[in-house]
């Protein structure tokens, strides 16, 4: 079995430096370390070469190395163990790479983050504001992402619906505007997270469902922070359900 000196050396040269969209060093060892664990060259419960190791094969500074070994903990993708290093702990599923280019998957998790921060705070307002009108366009907007379901389609053009409906319900326009201005990256998240759970529909429909029901009742019930602690939940799964084997 190869050393992890070796396998540092079968990874790409790694000179490359930012490229015309600004891609961070970070995001380039990010997805080459996922890259690697998804063709098993890195496996299950194995360590990964040192920082001082992946530092010097790509040209970086060791906090550029840390930042791309956070986001793979982030993604519950490794493990640190201190004084040891950090082994992988889980395998994306290989069809990942059918859904999204590498160059792509740090943007995707970064979607993530973002809207958790704001989209957290939008669910615990529209509990707050939300007129009839809202809510009974939030119940539609739930029952027409079931019926996507039940046609065994992606549904993404429902889910985004759902999310923005609870934008428009804060009465603040700033948060449906954001919604709208990132669209093409939340829906591009969607589309992976969608296309990956229809290969196990058993698992991740019923349980996607029962997150966007409790977000819709926690909100129709007027429970902020249930509405902020479902919203918080259900997108931090999304996150994981991205990255899970």
């Amino acid at each position: 079995m190869p050393s992890s000196m070796e396998k540092v050396s079968q990874l790409a040269p790694s000179n490359e430096r930012p490229d015309g969209r600004g891609q961070k060093l970070s995001d380039r060892v990010y997805g080459d370390i996922v890259d690697r664990i998804i063709q098993r060259e890195f496996g299950e419960g194995e360590r990964l070469p040192s920082e001082e190791q992946l530092a010097s094969h790509y040209g970086v500074s060791r906090p550029i190395v840390r930042e791309a070994l956070a986001r793979l903990r982030d993604d519950a993708l490794v493990r640190s163990q201190r004084g040891a290093g950090s082994f992988v702990q889980r395998r994306p599923d290989r069809a990942m790479l059918e859904f999204a280019p590498l160059e792509s998957l740090a943007d995707i998790q970064r979607c993530f983050e973002f809207r958790i921060a704001v989209e957290t705070e939008a669910a615990r307002l529209a509990a707050i504001k939300a007129t009839e009108e809202e809510r009974v366009a939030l119940t539609q907007a739930l029952a027409l992402l079931e019926q996507r379901i039940r046609d065994n389609a992606l549904g993404v053009d429902a889910d985004f619906n759902f999310h923005l409906s609870i934008a428009h319900a804060t009465h603040n326009r700033f948060f449906s505007d954001t919604l709208l201005s990132l669209k093409s990256a939340i829906t591009y998240g969607q589309n992976l997270a969608r296309g990956l759970g229809l290969r196990r529909p058993e698992r991740h429909v019923p349980e996607v469902q029962v997150e966007h029901r409790d977000i819709h009742d926690a909100i129709l019930s007027e429970d902020a922070e249930r509405a902020a602690f479902c919203m918080q939940h259900h997108l931090s799964s999304s996150r994981r359900r991205v990255f899970e084997g």
